[in-house]
C-alpha cells in the first residue's frame, strides 16, 4: 500500500526528536522493515514515520554507528510510538 501525506511528512518540522529529544532538525524517517511496506526502491507508507533528528536518522540507517537489527528495531518503534502519540495530543491526527 503506497500511502503518501505531505502533512505527516512536513508535521516533523520544528519538533523534538522522539528518540533523543533533542531540538534541531527533526525529519520524518520512514520504518525500513518490509513487514511496515519497504521494499527496493519503496518507501514505506506515510503513516510509518517516526520523528527523528539527523543523528538519530543516520544511526538508523546504518549511515554512522553500528547498531544491531534489533537495536535499529527498538530505536524506531520508540520515537514512532512517540510520534503517534504527538500525532493525538497536537491535532495532527484525529479520529471522525
Amino acid at each position: 500500500m503506497q500511502y503518501r501525506s505531505p502533512k505527516l511528512l512536513k508535521s516533523a518540522q520544528g519538533q523534538r526528536c522522539q528518540y533523543c529529544d533533542s531540538l534541531g532538525t527533526t525529519v520524518s524517517c520512514h520504518a525500513n522493515r518490509v513487514a511496515l511496506g519497504k521494499g527496493t526502491g519503496i518507501k514505506a507508507p506515510d503513516f510509518y514515520v517516526a520523528w527523528l533528528c539527523q543523528e538519530c536518522h543516520s544511526l538508523y540507517d546504518g549511515r554512522t554507528g553500528r547498531l544491531t537489527k534489533d537495536e535499529c528495531d527498538e530505536l524506531w518503534t520508540r520515537a514512532y510510538l512517540r510520534t503517534v502519540r504527538e500525532w493525538f495530543l497536537q491535532g495532527i491526527v484525529g479520529v471522525q
